[in-house]
Order: structure tokens, then C-alpha cells, then sequence
């Protein structure tokens, strides 16, 4: 039986203190926008298969505030939060964040959504503030949660273009 071949994130460095991760979605730009945005649907991709989600507050608009937490499988709390700067619905949205366990690491996070032959492409555009903290963000395995992360994004996005999420 063939295996299922899903799209997976990939994750470069333009510059020496910036992350950028992108990835193509089998869903609508205004359905993975909405994923991305709605308290009920975060809470169904954010925990990554690491824990379990304890709240996700989503204030979306500028000068609005956004907090994810979780407490990871391992029993430890992790939580991120921020502000949002810019918001274009279904384009762009650019926030503060800050890792709570690393409040003076924080960063500007620029997300994209654009149209693209399979449905979607998010880009998000870490920008810290020095090479030390990105280092950090990359050593704190991000990526692994990040791939699972958003293949239950996807799967959110496009239950919810079906109707069903």
C-alpha cells in the first residue's frame, strides 16, 4: 500500500538572527486563515501531539493580545504569547512573541497566506533579536512539533472547508 505523501514545512534561515517556515496546505487561503485565527480551531493543531491544550485567547486585532498554553506531555507548562501589530484577514498577520520560559528572547512573527496551485502557502517569518536567540529557538526542537503541528493544521483547515471542522 502506498503511503499518504503530505507537504511538510520547510524551515531556512535567510538571515542570521531570522526563521522562515513554509508550507503548502490542501485548503482555501480563507479557511487556513481562519484555522489559524479561531480560539476552538488553534486548540485542535496547537498542542502538536506534546500535551494538552489548558487555553488559547485570541484577540485579533491590532493592539489585540493572543496567549497559547499547554502543559506538555512531560507534566511542564509551556506558553507563548504576544501582540498583534498588523492584521490584513486572509493575508498577513504580524505579532509580538514571546516564549514565556524565554521572556527576554522575544521575536516579530510575520505570517503569510498566499494562494498557491495546492490551496495555500503559510510562510512565517521569525524575526529575533539577536543570532543567540534564534540559535535557541532552533536548538529547542520547534521543528519536530512544528511539522505535526501543522499537519493537524491542515487537517483543521480542510475539515473546516468540508464543512465539518
Amino acid at each position: 500500500m502506498a503511503q499518504e505523501t503530505r507537504p511538510t514545512a520547510r524551515v531556512t534561515l535567510p538571515r542570521d538572527d531570522q526563521i522562515l517556515i513554509t508550507r503548502d496546505f490542501a485548503a482555501p487561503r480563507d479557511r487556513v486563515f481562519r484555522a489559524y485565527t479561531t480560539p476552538e480551531l488553534v486548540a485542535l493543531w496547537w498542542h502538536a501531539d506534546r500535551g494538552t491544550v489548558d487555553s488559547i485567547e485570541i484577540d485579533l486585532r491590532v493592539g489585540g493580545r493572543w496567549r497559547y498554553a499547554m502543559t506538555a506531555s512531560g507534566g511542564f507548562p509551556v506558553a507563548f504569547h504576544g501582540e498583534y501589530l498588523e492584521i490584513v484577514p486572509a493575508e498577513r498577520i504580524m505579532s509580538t512573541e514571546i516564549y514565556e520560559g524565554m521572556p527576554q528572547a522575544a521575536a516579530i512573527s510575520t505570517v503569510t497566506f498566499t494562494d498557491s496551485p495546492l490551496g495555500t502557502t503559510l510562510a512565517i517569518l521569525v524575526q529575533h533579536q539577536s543570532q543567540a536567540n534564534r540559535d535557541a529557538h532552533l536548538r529547542s526542537g520547534m521543528e519536530d512539533g512544528l511539522q505535526a503541528a501543522l499537519n493537524h493544521l491542515e487537517e483543521v483547515a480542510a475539515g473546516d472547508a468540508a464543512g465539518t471542522g
